[in-house]
């Protein structure tokens, strides 16, 4: 199967990053490289693109898409350690950062891979195949209480108490082993009544374990500040999140940045040393056009939040 992935939000996000030529930028979740090919077409050769992907198959896939452009550095590692690649590169400041959280085409669309519910596969969801734990994994050695707090907050999922109970009652029969031994239990755990309407029964549960199995709300929260500090004045950061908690993380993280003080509203003198280190560009989500929403489905939840780093100031703050 080809790696496909259709960029979302790509003119936006490329104009969101006020690209400029003789920069540095680094996209920290390279999947197809559709965001990163328009990078490059904006570089010149003085430019650099720093292209990261914990899957080895989007690293080989965008080395194909990228082979016209020499100023490419490609590392496989989870954009969480993207201070390893600037190590490398002996870089510390870069001019801008772009996170696309989404799954590639390629990822859910592959039955090896475990991602989709649409087909029969073993039960794996890694991202990067070499890490340890897999959701099949998760499905068969978490507790009821994890499963059920895992469905319900990252899948958003009502029933998310039954399919916790029902999965671990099948476990205790024989492991569940397979995409479609999931969907059984899941489908089982549904009443008929409210499987009738709405999105595939087993759609919530499988996104929950998929962000579980990736620690893909942990590895943003870290990264976002990280960012930002190796960021130079007028550096840009663009997330593209797909999901409300994903949205949440980089929304209140864009707030805190920007904040001045956080110091209680009596004190007269700010005495927290907070400073600003952010103007946010997007007061609210960059989303899909119509236009855009006709040709690629998977855009529906897409929300783009932009950043610039500013001129930190030292003066003392009076309120």
């Amino acid at each position: 199967m080809d790696f496909v992935h259709k960029s979302v939000l790509l003119d936006e996000t490329i104009d969101g990053l006020n690209i400029r030529k003789n920069k540095i930028y680094l996209d920290g979740t390279l999947g197809g490289a559709g965001h990163s090919f328009e990078i490059c077409k904006r570089l010149d050769n003085t430019g650099l693109l720093i292209g990261i992907d914990q899957d080895i198959r989007a690293i080989e896939k965008s080395k194909e898409k990228l082979k016209e452009f020499s100023n490419v550095k490609f590392f496989n590692y989870n954009y969480v350690d993207f201070e390893r690649a600037l190590d490398e590169l002996e870089i510390d400041k870069i001019d801008g950062v772009l996170l696309d959280l989404g799954v590639s085409s390629y990822q859910f669309d592959n039955p090896e891979r475990g991602f989709s519910y649409r087909f029969d596969a073993p039960l794996d969801m890694r991202m990067n195949k070499d890490t340890d734990i897999s959701a099949k994994d998760i499905v068969n050695t978490y507790s009821e209480e994890d499963l059920k707090r895992i469905i319900s907050e990252y899948g958003e999922e009502k029933w998310a108490a039954r399919i916790a109970k029902f999965i671990v009652a099948k476990r205790k029969e024989k492991s569940i082993e397979t995409t479609f031994d999931l969907v059984d239990v899941i489908k089982s755990a549904i009443p008929s009544s409210a499987r009738r309407d709405g999105p595939h029964p087993a759609k919530r549960t499988f996104q929950a374990l998929r962000i579980e199995t990736n620690k893909e709300l942990d590895v943003l929260k870290d990264s976002i500040y990280k960012f930002v500090d190796h960021l130079n004045v007028g550096g840009r950061i663009a997330i593209i999140s797909f999901h409300s908690l994903e949205d949440r993380i980089v929304k209140e993280a864009f707030k805190y940045l920007e904040k001045d003080c956080i110091c209680p509203p009596e004190y007269p003198v700010c005495k927290c040393d907070k400073k600003q280190e952010v103007k946010i560009i997007t007061r609210k989500p960059i989303t899909a056009s119509k236009e855009e929403l006709k040709v690629n489905n998977r855009s529906h939840s897409a929300k783009l939040r932009i950043a610039e780093k500013i001129e930190v100031k030292n003066e003392k703050k009076y309120r």
